[in-house]
């Protein structure tokens, strides 16, 4: 079956931001302490792809007992992009990704599903001139899956045409979810196909094809 749909997450699959946001957890959280901050860093890392919003409220339920009021995660939010923002308008690209979006091999619609908030995307995107490479831009509030899932009903192929390409379990887990394929940046425990960066994507499409 032919990969006729392409959807990239982001962070570390589009651009070579993940240190980025790493450092940025570090010191948003360590008023809370040395060993607060390193759980924060610790389950940022092993959840990829996943919500600033939904990593704060782990926060405060795990660490400090109670869930996180909507004002508190708005200005965790706020002080969150303040520590990062510069950093990821100037964060490279991963090797082959620009590349690949200006050759489209294949002129299949792109688009981006990311767990990264919708209108800083946006604005990174507009900055980084890559918006007009896609189809559209989502990211969170609305979980990763959910927006898979609109993905695929608004390219109008079968879930199985059509293609995730992330580097997190919550990547694949969407992929999952919706029936789409799904293709590893970074390496993936077999049967999963992976690649070390995007250089290798047009070759890997036209085998897959």
């Amino acid at each position: 079956m032919p990969i006729s749909v392409i959807v990239f997450d982001c962070d570390g699959v589009l651009l070579d931001s993940v240190d980025v946001k790493t450092r940025a957890f570090a010191a948003l959280f360590a008023e809370h302490g040395q060993e607060a901050a390193d759980f924060m860093v610790d389950f940022h890392l092993k959840h990829g792809g996943v919500s600033r919003y939904a990593k704060f409220a782990h926060f405060f339920r795990e660490r400090l007992g109670r869930e996180i009021t909507p004002e508190e995660s708005k200005a965790l939010d706020k002080r969150f992009t303040a520590a990062c923002l510069d950093a990821l308008l100037k964060a490279p690209m991963i090797p082959g990704a620009r590349e690949f979006l200006e050759a489209n091999p294949g002129g299949r619609p792109l688009y981006v599903c990311s767990g990264a908030p919708e209108l800083e995307l946006a604005f990174i995107f507009d900055h980084m001139d890559l918006t007009g490479y896609f189809k559209a831009i989502y990211g969170s509030p609305t979980p990763k899956a959910d927006n898979l899932a609109r993905i695929v009903a608004e390219c109008g192929a079968p879930a199985q045409e059509v293609l995730m390409v992330g580097d997190s379990g919550t990547d694949l887990d969407a992929a999952r979810k919706v029936g789409a394929r799904f293709l590893g940046v970074g390496e993936f425990p077999a049967p999963h196909h992976w690649l070390p960066d995007l250089t290798g994507l047009a070759a890997y499409l036209e085998q897959a094809d």
